[in-house]
């Protein structure tokens, strides 16, 4: 193992923050895996996971298991950690600008790309792959970085952008395991919705967000786009985001578990020597993210959860209600879907407007950006 410290732009004098990241395996021996945790600082279970997955990934290593190359960021986001005001932790927004951490990631321009690359362009699609991947970290090397926060965002994007696989640890406010990522990456990713009995997969190619996995495969499609029949490419980088359940969750048992369903996958898809566990079945299809159903309160008032989170549900069970203690008004919430419960906002009383909860469904309707702020 490698242990890699990369210093971040100083804020203002006398602070210093680093980006810190293990490496293991051989670099160009193997597929690439880049993995990250907490990037909203304050979703500890992803942290903890990835703790756990570093040891594991020590002993696998040592037990020369590792073909390839491993990165992982157990702690990538170090300037959230130390964002607490009023005894509050505020992991999700950078302070300094309000900018959400995992929201509007810069990648390379699609055209500025193929002007880099030019005539080396070939008729061979990994070749092609290979190129692209280059240039894509030369010219984010490229950049000059202005602030602490710029050069985070600079620092994972290098680690990440040459990877074939890219696995983004998070979790929500309270929720049962789901995955988001693109229909190209479904394929690849189901095995790991499997070992990690995700009730939820949420599929988009543009969530509207540009979020860290996202622009990824995004930028590939551009790419495609722009080639045409003119050179092949190979298929895009597999990139997905895990929500590790809710930010509660924070046990060794989870932990265990999320690692080992998470090294299950990498010993299926061949990063780690030996034999993969037997598959076990798929919770529950995946269902387009514009399909999901968002609940949001019509009043004021006392949150009444009525559905378990996880819960399958359908058309026309009740979700929430909101109890308004001076009228003695109690309005229910529906749902519209057949689907999963996936996620609900930690909140017991909420004001109009207020966002409420999510249920996966099956058909799309919903259209723009589609993920919150």
């Amino acid at each position: 193992m490698h242990i890699q410290r990369t210093p971040l732009v100083s804020t203002s004098i006398g602070t210093h923050r680093e980006f810190v990241s293990f490496h293991f395996g051989t670099p160009g021996a193997g597929q690439k895996v880049y993995m990250q945790a907490s990037l909203h600082a304050d979703e500890t279970p992803a942290m903890l996971t990835a703790w756990r997955l570093k040891h594991r990934l020590i002993e696998l290593e040592n037990a020369g298991r590792i073909q390839g190359e491993v990165i992982l960021v157990p702690v990538a986001n170090p300037i959230g950690l130390s964002q607490h005001v009023l005894g509050q932790f505020l992991g999700r927004f950078e302070l300094n600008s309000g900018h959400n951490f995992n929201r509007s990631f810069p990648l390379p321009q699609a055209g500025a790309l193929m002007e880099r690359i030019g005539t080396q362009w070939t008729q061979d699609a990994d070749t092609n792959t290979r190129l692209l991947r280059r240039a894509v970290c030369e010219m984010l090397s490229e950049v000059k970085p202005k602030n602490e926060f710029e050069s985070l965002r600079r620092e994972m994007m290098v680690m990440a952008a040459d990877a074939d696989l890219i696995i983004d640890l998070h979790c929500s406010l309270e929720a049962t395991m789901h995955l988001y990522t693109s229909p190209a990456s479904w394929p690849a990713v189901e095995p790991l919705a499997r070992y990690l009995g995700a009730s939820g997969v949420l599929l988009a190619a543009d969530s509207g967000g540009q979020s860290f996995d996202e622009v990824h495969t995004q930028l590939w499609n551009e790419v495609r786009a722009l080639l045409g029949d003119t050179a092949p490419l190979a298929a895009p980088n597999v990139a997905l985001t895990v929500e590790h359940r809710g930010q509660r969750d924070v046990t060794y048992e989870f932990a265990e578990q999320d690692a080992e369903g998470i090294l299950d996958y990498l010993t299926h898809r061949g990063v780690i020597a030996g034999e993969a566990r037997a598959l076990p079945p798929l919770n529950h299809p995946a269902t387009p993210l514009a399909g999901s159903e968002q609940f949001i309160a019509p009043v004021s008032g006392v949150l009444v959860h009525r559905a378990a989170v996880g819960a399958h549900l359908k058309a026309g069970d009740p979700v929430f209600d909101i109890v308004d203690p001076i009228t003695d008004e109690v309005t229910t919430l529906t749902t519209k879907n057949d689907g999963i419960f996936y996620m609900r906002r930690a909140i017991r009383f909420v004001i109009a407007g207020a966002p409420l909860g999510r249920v996966t469904g099956a058909i799309p309707f919903r259209t723009g950006v589609l993920i919150g702020a």
